[in-house]
């Protein structure tokens, strides 16, 4: 009887000639083994394929002749990995029945050893796709009619049902009865990490853990096979400690063959022999953050730029935020100036505005103890401390200036259609060096002044004025210019005229009655009153640019495609760029994560949530449950508004919640501040709440504590609020 000879196994010599008992290669044009090198071509396979092809045969590592499973396993062989012998039925040669049957005579011993039977297609088991399980195979196959049979089962999985076909080849290996198989990957494809092995196991062969009818026991290990973690975590375990070690071993030799992480099939047989079955490339690998990624995210910015930008509106208001915080952190000590010019506060990610959350003082440090041994910060903090001190005391003088000159300029501004090039071209670069400054005072306004108690907002004084106005019956297309406060309700953008204003809602009656002279401008603390010159400032941009555009003759949707140097290329006289009608605007992007890294490739790879809730916090007292809403639809009578970001937009939405949660925002932003006047329990940083918190389900909200819980809908007799802290 013809055996696995055990030079075949786990301790096979890589690069060994000897092969074993099972020569099958009834040509006798059986070459020299091949070792592991670089990758096989995967051209196309020999003009006259042979019926068979043994795993042995230097061919039969060419995808394109034996299919990429067979291919890989060929490969695997050469290097010394332990492969069961076998041989490949190329795409056509099941048609040389002599040969097919000498190839199944050597192989099963005259039919007294059963066999497996796959498929084995160029387009499976390779870097771009896996097919798994797409196809057929069949086990212990018994006699030449069994045999046949199985053969063909195989090659009829070629035809899809769109009606194409495959390209198929046939594997024939020997049926080895495991007594423990499973899964290996040669990384951990969950958190992309490349350190780390997942091995699922089961007893018996691997097809009932692949085809899910067992889930397995599944380990998580160290490069080297150290147990990190196993689930679950009783009694019971299939494998033992040394076989671990043996497959961490096997997933490093697969890697040094094929160049890179596996996912790998094995099984170790009755007499402790481990055998690798498939090797494939981990095609679904999750990315993995730079190293020294920094970590961002949307919620400090979210509040003034929530839209994803075109790349004009990126360099007008993303450039001058970046620079006005770095002086802010600078002036407060907060970051080294060397840090500061290396690294912007704020940047772009697929269009959307993101902050540096670190550098910005928003996430707890990890490990706090270097920075005792550490003297820098504290140095440099005292030595700002000085500076920070007399700022304090200055700031509401510096901003109550920057405001009135920025209300007297844009007073003295004639419609830009009034303008000729040169002031056109003035006036686009003082916008820019203003808006860096006010970014910069309100930045700090924010930090060291505290608003007066019951204090003013700009976007509650656009609620009033809005509100008048339609209680007047003013257009909406004449409101924005008659009250320009209304603008704290909306956000820039130079893609055609600002979009619909918010419904008020019922706010009209109350609000039409308000003292417009308590509604005013003046009313407005330091910080509000900043941010709403942001915000004019911004709008005055965009019609500068638009009147720029109509100029040069340039598509007002396709002005955002240029780049601020562009532009000033254009106002100085210059053509605009002879590719501008050929750009392509850029992909809506998908909302970003509340936190994330960067990945080598510029992938967005989110931060898993630790449990340290740095984040969660109250940032309107009292307490609130009620129906989750996410502002679209019915809006439920005890409606707890859940949303991404505090989209000044959403103000309107405010009076009648009975609580407001938010994934990210700021204690300072307009809706934060405009819970707080209306009394309504607000909470922010509350990580995937919107995917956590469907609208239907039913939530308690402390704005105080930060708490967001689920309620249990028994013991809810409908929403209320619970009382507000003092």
């Amino acid at each position: 009887m013809t055996t696995l000879d055990e030079r075949h196994g786990e301790g096979a010599r890589e690069g060994d000639g000897s092969r074993g008992e099972l020569a099958l290669d009834p040509a006798g044009t059986h070459g020299p083994e091949r070792t592991h090198g670089p990758e096989p071509t995967h051209g196309p396979a020999p003009t006259h394929a042979p019926a068979v092809v043994p795993l042995e045969h230097p061919d039969a590592v060419l995808p394109g002749l034996t299919g990429s499973k067979a291919a890989n396993l060929a490969r695997a062989a050469g290097a010394g990995l332990p492969v069961l012998p076998g041989f490949v039925i190329p795409p056509g040669g099941d048609t040389d029945t002599i040969a097919l049957r000498r190839a199944w005579q050597e192989l099963s011993d005259g039919g007294a050893r059963a066999l497996v039977v796959r498929s084995s297609s160029p387009k499976e088991d390779t870097e771009q796709s896996s097919l798994a399980g797409q196809f057929d195979s069949v086990l212990d196959v018994r006699g030449w009619r069994e045999f046949r049979t199985a053969v063909r089962t195989v090659l009829d999985s070629a035809d899809r049902p769109d009606g194409s076909t495959v390209p198929m080849a046939v594997l024939v290996q020997p049926m080895l009865t495991a007594r423990v198989g499973g899964v290996m990957f040669g990384a951990d494809p969950v958190e992309g990490r490349t350190d780390r092995l997942l091995v699922s196991a089961v007893r018996g062969g691997p097809d009932s853990l692949v085809s899910g009818v067992q889930a397995g026991t599944s380990y998580w290990l160290g490069g080297h096979g150290r147990l990190l973690r196993r689930e679950p975590a009783g009694a019971g375990s299939p494998l033992t400690r040394s076989e671990l070690v043996r497959l961490a071993r096997l997933a490093q030799r697969a890697r040094q063959v094929f160049g890179g992480p596996q996912d790998i099939e094995f099984g170790f047989d009755g007499d402790g022999r481990l055998w690798l079955f498939q090797s494939r490339p981990i095609t679904a690998m999750a990315a993995r953050p730079a190293r020294g990624a920094r970590l961002l995210g949307p919620g400090p910015v979210a509040e003034t730029l929530p839209e994803q930008l075109t790349p004009l509106e990126e360099d007008l208001w993303v450039a001058p935020m970046a620079r006005g915080l770095a002086a802010a952190l600078d002036i407060a000590g907060s970051a080294p100036r060397r840090l500061l010019r290396a690294v912007p506060v704020v940047t772009t990610v697929g269009g959307r505005a993101v902050a540096d959350l670190r550098l910005l003082g928003l996430v707890t440090p990890r490990y706090r103890w270097p920075a005792l041994l550490n003297p820098a910060p504290g140095a440099r903090r005292l030595g700002a401390a000085w500076r920070v001190g007399r700022l304090g005391a200055a700031l509401p003088g510096l901003a109550t200036d920057l405001v009135a000159d920025v209300d007297r300029h844009l007073a003295d501004v004639p419609a830009p259609a009034g303008l000729g090039s040169p002031a056109l071209r003035a006036e686009l670069r003082w916008t820019r060096r203003v808006l860096a400054s006010l970014h910069a005072q309100e930045s700090l306004a924010g930090a060291l002044l505290r608003d007066p108690p019951k204090s003013r907002t700009a976007a509650g004084l656009a609620l009033s004025a809005l509100a008048r106005a339609r209680a007047r019956g003013v257009p909406d297309d004449r409101v924005i210019a008659e009250n320009p406060v209304v603008l704290a309700l909306t956000a820039p953008s130079l893609r055609g005229p600002t979009k619909a204003l918010p419904d008020t809602m019922g706010l009209e009656a109350g609000a039409a009655q308000e003292d417009p002279a308590v509604a005013s401008f003046a009313s407005l603390p330091p910080r509000e009153a900043l941010r709403l010159r942001i915000r004019w400032v911004q709008e005055l941009q965009v019609r500068l640019v638009r009147e720029t555009a109509r100029r040069a003759g340039i598509d007002g949707e396709r002005v955002g495609l240029l780049r601020w140097a562009e532009l000033a290329g254009v106002l100085e006289g210059g053509a605009p760029p002879a590719d501008l009608e050929a750009r392509v605007p850029p992909a809506v992007s998908a909302p970003l994560p509340d936190t994330f890294r960067l990945a080598a490739d510029g992938a967005v790879v989110a931060e898993r949530d630790r449990g340290r809730g740095d984040g969660v916090r109250g940032v309107s007292g009292g307490r609130g449950a009620g129906t989750v809403w996410d502002g679209a639809g019915p809006r439920p009578a005890d409606a707890v508004l859940v949303v991404r970001t505090l989209d000044p937009a959403l103000a309107p939405l405010l009076p009648g919640l009975t609580a407001l949660v938010a994934q990210t925002g700021s204690p300072l932003s307009h809706l934060a501040v405009l819970a707080r006047e209306f009394g309504l329990p607000a909470v922010v940083g509350a990580t995937d709440a919107v995917n956590r918190f469907p609208p239907g389900t039913r939530l308690t909200v402390d704005g105080t504590t930060g708490e967001v819980r689920p309620t249990d809908t028994r013991s809810a007799a409908g929403g209320a609020r619970l009382g507000n802290a003092p």
